[in-house]
Formats: C-alpha cells, sequence, structure tokens
C-alpha cells in the first residue's frame, strides 16, 4: 500500500502528528515537531481555545493543519481514533483520566495502532498525590526548587515568564521522548507512553546545581552563587539611560577583559576573593551608570568581555547578529522565531502560518485517506493503514 502523502519539509517529513488541542506546552510541542517538517494535525474543539488568543496570530500554531472534532459527541472519539489509526505519534495534554474518559487514552488508540507513539504532557505527571489537581508553570517549577533560585534575595523569587517551566521542563522533554520512543517505535513495531511531566524535566534542568550542591560548590539560597547572580561578575547592571548590560566574563582572561574596558583595572584581585565582591559590585554599578546602554555597547563591542546589551522582545530581531543568522524571520506579517536548530542536510521552515481552527479538514482526509461520515467504524483492527517504517540499522 502506497503512504499517503504528508506535506512538509525537514527531517521529520513523513512522520505524522495528531494533536489533541490544549494551551501552553503541548501546543508548543507539537510545534516544534512541526517546524521540523513532521504533518501535525491539531484536532481543536468547538468553541475555540481556552485562551481565547486570536488564532490567525498564535504563532504555536505555524506548520500546523486543523481539523474540529467534539469529543463529546457520539463520533467524536472515533474520527480520533481514524487519525491516531494512521499516525505516528499522537500529543495530549489532558489531566489524567481525561482522555480515558473521552474514549482516546493509550489503550483505545494502541487497539488500532500499536505502532503509536502516545505523548502525555502535564504539569505533576500521570501518578502522585498532586496528578489530580490543577496548576500552572509557576506552581510546578516552585516545588522543584528551580523558582527559588531566581532573583534577588531581598526579594520574592522572580517569575520567568513560563519560559522554565512549560517550554524547556515540559515542552522539549516530551518532544526528546517522544523521539527516543519514535525511533524505538519504528525498530522494534512497538509503541509507547510517554509521560512529560513538568515538575520532572524541570527537576533535571537542574542536575548541574545539585552536583555543585553537593559538592559544597552551591549555597541553597538566592543570589549568593556564581550562576544567579551572587557573583558580581555575573549578572545584570543598570546603565546611565535606565537600559540594563548583561555580565558574564567568569573566566579570568575574560574577567581581565571587562576590568580594563570598565576602567577597573584595580580589582584584578577581586576575581577569587569573595570579601571583595560587595566593593567590586559597587564599583561596577557606579560605572556603568556613567554612560547609556548604547555607549556601553559600543565599548565592549568586538571584545572577549563577554558583556552584552539586554533587549526587549522587539528590539532582539534587529540585532546585527541574530539579523545576519536569521535567527528571528517574517512571515505572514509576524516577526517570530525561526525554527531551531539547523540541519546541513534536511532544513526546516516555516511552511504556513497559524492553521486557523477547521481550515485543514478537507486536506487532512484527502492526505491522511480517513473514511467519510458512513464509513467511520471505531472497532479495533489489527494493524494501521500505513506501513511503519523501521529504523536502519
Amino acid at each position: 500500500m502506497t503512504e499517503a502523502k504528508t506535506p512538509g519539509q525537514g527531517p521529520l517529513t513523513g512522520v505524522r502528528v495528531v494533536e489533541l488541542a490544549g494551551i501552553g506546552p503541548g501546543p508548543f510541542a507539537a510545534m516544534l515537531l512541526a517546524d521540523l517538517g513532521a504533518d501535525v494535525v491539531r484536532v481543536d474543539r468547538p468553541g475555540g481555545p481556552g485562551l481565547g488568543i486570536d488564532p490567525a496570530r498564535d504563532l504555536t500554531n505555524r506548520n500546523k493543519r486543523s481539523v474540529i472534532v467534539d469529543l463529546k459527541a457520539p463520533d467524536g472519539p472515533a474520527r480520533v481514533l481514524d487519525l491516531a489509526e494512521r499516525a505516528d505519534v499522537l500529543i495530549e495534554g489532558y489531566r489524567p483520566g481525561v482522555a480515558e474518559r473521552l474514549g482516546v487514552g493509550p489503550g483505545d488508540c494502541h487497539a488500532r495502532n500499536p505502532h503509536l507513539v502516545y505523548g502525555r504532557m502535564t504539569g505533576w505527571g500521570q501518578q502522585g498525590p498532586l496528578a489530580d489537581r490543577a496548576g500552572h508553570d509557576i506552581a510546578y517549577i516552585a516545588l522543584t526548587g528551580t523558582l527559588g533560585m531566581i532573583g534577588a534575595p531581598d526579594t520574592p523569587p522572580a517569575a520567568p515568564a513560563n519560559l522554565l517551566g512549560d517550554y524547556a521542563g515540559g515542552s522539549l522533554y516530551l518532544v526528546v521522548g517522544v523521539l527516543a520512543a519514535l525511533h524505538h517505535a519504528r525498530a522494534t513495531g512497538t509503541g509507547q507512553v510517554v509521560d512529560a511531566a513538568i515538575v520532572d524535566g524541570t527537576a533535571h534542568l537542574s542536575t548541574m546545581i545539585h552536583g555543585m550542591l553537593a559538592a559544597g560548590a552551591w549555597q541553597d539560597r538566592r543570589g549568593a552563587n556564581l550562576l544567579d547572580g551572587g557573583c558580581p561578575y555575573y549578572g545584570t547592571y543598570e546603565t546611565a539611560d535606565g537600559g540594563h548590560m548583561a555580565v558574564g566574563a567568569l573566566e579570568p582572561r575574560f574577567y581581565t577583559e571587562f576590568l580594563r574596558l570598565l576602567g577597573l583595572d584595580d580589582q584584578a584581585g577581586a576575581h577569587t576573593d569573595v570579601t571583595r565582591w560587595p566593593e567590586l559590585r559597587a564599583r561596577v554599578t557606579a560605572r556603568f551608570r556613567t554612560r547609556t546602554r548604547d555607549e556601553w555597547t559600543d565599548r565592549f563591542d568586538g571584545s572577549d568581555a563577554c558583556v552584552a546589551p539586554v533587549l526587549s522582545l522587539r528590539e532582539a530581531p534587529h540585532h546585527p547578529h541574530l539579523a545576519a543568522r536569521g535567527t528571528f524571520t517574517d512571515h505572514g506579517g509576524i516577526t517570530q522565531p525561526a525554527p531551531a536548530p539547523r540541519f546541513s542536510a534536511t532544513p526546516a521552515g516555516i511552511r504556513t502560518g497559524p492553521a486557523l481552527p477547521g481550515a485543514g479538514t478537507d486536506d487532512v482526509a484527502r492526505d491522511w485517506d480517513l473514511p467519510g461520515p458512513a464509513e467511520t467504524a471505531p472497532a479495533p483492527t489489527s494493524k494501521p493503514s500505513h506501513p511503519q517504517r523501521k529504523a536502519s540499522s
């Protein structure tokens, strides 16, 4: 049987993904797979997304196609199972047990497609005392110890948007797990469930810090360590115009260059003398306040002092380095981050703008060879309708 075409470009071209619509880390994970070439079909619910963002500007839905399915309608679960039967991966972000109650849980999907990788994205995970509780990024990272590391020692911990929990500890770990399970499925013919919990991923991100803590090289308090702003040559400083500069002059030769350009050569001995750090911080703070951000940017330009201006979201795309690399791109009139990482043989790209709910219904039905309403049948079948590809040895 010839496999139905799956539009795309990039290293994941030909991989089919079903995304059960949600908010936050699930859509971002599916976007990353779509950016890398996977054919992602987002199953939207009637009534639109939970956050109420204009679908035409929801960039996490770029490179996808959308169909609308009411999972509470009599034929809703069967329609999703028809997709799952033809897919390599399914992603859902419901609370534990919800997918099972809707009839689209791992058991239902694997009965139709035993090769399927079933990715589950939650904050607390599928098991544990808090598994059934509501939550958001900030609560998940709070319990892992990572939120408590961020910010000044005399202020409450600073919320790092939802980048640390939802996307770093959540989406990226889900994608790593899905791709590992997909490799296993192609090698063995056996699918499995990937339980990606934000608490697990965010805790895992702090592995190096736990090693430093065990070695006595990290204090278990905020703003007292080499990489958390406690060190005066690793942090941020205000400039004369209210801007900020970021300093990361950790190694001795970078520190020496930093002092030279700042005009504080007399502070060379403070690099390893923590008793002098308060004085060094005061001197660096006062010095940065003598010039504007742009003036300091020019001063450090071309050096290895490891100093950079702190840019806003709107400024970042115009930085010469990021512009030269094409780190940001314009598509459909919206400036946005370009797909990452980059591949020498199978480059990824932005093929389409955000998928509008239901707009891909006819194309998906054709490309995935879905049954019509009269053909839809939820009864299990012994094998999926497209051949599984095995990894080469």
